[in-house]
């Protein structure tokens, strides 16, 4: 259930970016860029941290330089090889930190393609934790082959730390870099063209950066394709004159205004801690389209078998219908109507609907000691419902080996899961059993619109028809997915 903690609503302009990111996302359209901001929580340096040594070897002083790559050049110009520089990459980006919030929720969402110019390796661990396969690219030799069974490609176009030699870093890489690197340019350059982009933790000083993004926008007719990137305003710092401060600002709106020309639109924020909260709420809009489906049934008593049936066909055609994925874990008397109502609606709309809206997860053979047994399928559960934002509950009964008809104890499971996982939970409390008595333990969350409160009492009212339980479900759904973009429902921590 949602928290009654209401937090700060978002702009106008950054809900939009909420909404049409998550369709990005849906559509496989989505990627993202992240910068060294990214890693500043996990403990790693920002590029003024990682060259102060290096500058301070040259006699100068690196909080009062703007050009980085030229204080690597001269520490290289002066000494005639870059192994200091090549063992402060190895002691500032090899192991000993961990994975920050930021990482995890961008590695749950499913996004095939990330950039980074960073050394470090947050990116493909946060990514491999969640169990998918990731394809790192670092060099021009890895992108000539493919990772068999990837889910993600992650391009490090600046190295890796585990070959600081051909990291990225002085003048000489810099300027070497669409010769040498010539393939990663190209890659960009598409990604650039046909996905959008969400920019991280990164300030955009990267003359690799700057050259492809005017590059694509002139390729495309001073048109780009619109990406995004998340900015911090200008704060006032502790004694700071107000001419200077408002210098600072002034230098940031003509930033701002220079990123548009390029395809780049900037959200403001004014803390970093921001940045956080519009990651969760891309990745809450996103799963509340998402919706898994608890339930079993020996038998629908009071409803009669073909009634059942129709009606969990038509949920499962009203989600499909209304651009919903439905994850499944071909619950007992339930899986069957639900996967035919699901894919009737998908063959019936080709082009429309599609195969990917539909994620079923039948529970692995029942072999086995129990205790092992219990944990395959609380493993298989977290799996499930963690790809979802909804759980809707229906049903829920089964006979135990006497033949006795008794509630269903996987259902409840189900529950604790995803109340740890930080789901919405509709439980349609008419159809009886685990469901009917998981809804008496549920109100309309603060900040239910009307609309919802109706269709609360209408999931629940045992003098509901079942085309009424349906469209009460869908707006339940639909309602929470609108105030999660508002910000009047608080997006949750996801516990798993």
């Amino acid at each position: 259930m949602a928290s009654s903690k209401v937090p700060k609503s978002f702009t106008p302009d950054i809900e939009a970016f909420i909404a049409s990111f998550a369709a990005d996302i849906r559509d496989g359209a989505a990627a993202i860029f992240a910068g060294a901001g990214l890693s500043v929580e996990s403990g790693f340096v920002n590029w003024s941290a990682l060259l102060r040594d290096i500058a301070h070897e040259l006699g100068l002083d690196v909080d009062r330089e703007t050009n980085l790559v030229a204080v690597a050049q001269y520490h290289l110009n002066e000494r005639r090889n870059r192994s200091r520089i090549n063992q402060k990459i190895v002691d500032e980006f090899s192991a000993g930190h961990s994975i920050n919030e930021n990482h995890e929720i961008l590695a749950r969402l499913p996004i095939a393609t990330y950039w980074t110019t960073n050394y470090d390796a947050m990116l493909e661990t946060a990514l491999a934790t969640t169990g998918k396969i990731v394809d790192v690219k670092h060099s021009v030799s890895q992108l000539k082959t493919v990772r068999r069974g990837r889910s993600v490609t992650l391009y490090k176009m600046h190295g890796d730390a585990s070959d600081p030699d051909n990291a990225v870093l002085t003048k000489d890489d810099y300027e070497g870099y669409f010769r040498d690197r010539e393939p990663f340019v190209a890659a960009l350059s598409g990604d650039l063209v046909a996905k959008t982009m969400l920019f991280l933790g990164f300030s955009f000083t990267d003359p690799n950066i700057d050259y492809v993004l005017s590059r694509v926008r002139v390729v495309l007719r001073s048109a780009p394709k619109q990406h995004y990137c998340i900015l911090r305003r200008e704060q006032r710092r502790t004694g700071e004159k107000v001419e200077n401060f408002r210098y600072r600002q002034r230098q940031q709106d003509y930033f701002v205004k220079d990123l548009a020309r390029v395809g780049i639109h900037a959200l403001m924020v004014d803390e970093y801690g921001d940045v956080k909260r519009i990651l969760r709420a891309v990745e809450e809009r996103y799963r509340s389209r998402s919706v898994f489906i608890a339930g079993s049934a020996a038998e629908f008593d009071p409803w009669d078998t073909d009634t059942a049936n129709r009606f969990l066909e038509s949920l499962a055609k009203a989600l499909i219908g209304k651009g919903m994925d439905i994850v499944t874990g071909f619950g007992l008397g339930v899986g069957p109507p639900i996967i035919a109502g699901a894919y009737g609606e998908i063959l019936l709309h080709p082009g429309a609907r599609s195969l990917s809206q539909l994620q079923a997860h039948p529970f692995p053979a029942d072999t086995g000691t129990a205790p092992a047994r219990l944990a395959l399928y609380q493993q298989h559960r977290e799996r499930m419902i963690g790809a979802a934002g909804v759980i809707v509950l229906v049903f829920g009964n089964k006979r135990e080996g006497s033949g006795a008809l008794v509630p269903a104890d996987g259902m409840r499971a189900e529950l604790e899961i995803a109340q740890a996982m930080g789901l919405h939970v509709i439980a349609a409390g008419a159809t009886g059993w685990v469901a009917n008595e998981i809804a008496a333990t549920l109100s309309p969350p603060p900040g239910a619109t009307e609309s919802y409160k109706k269709a609360f009492l209408a999931a629940n009212s045992a003098k509901s028809k079942p085309e009424q339980i349906v469209r009460a479900i869908v707006t339940m759904i639909d309602e929470f997915a609108k105030l999660t973009t508002a910000g009047g429902w608080p997006p949750a921590k996801r516990g798993k």
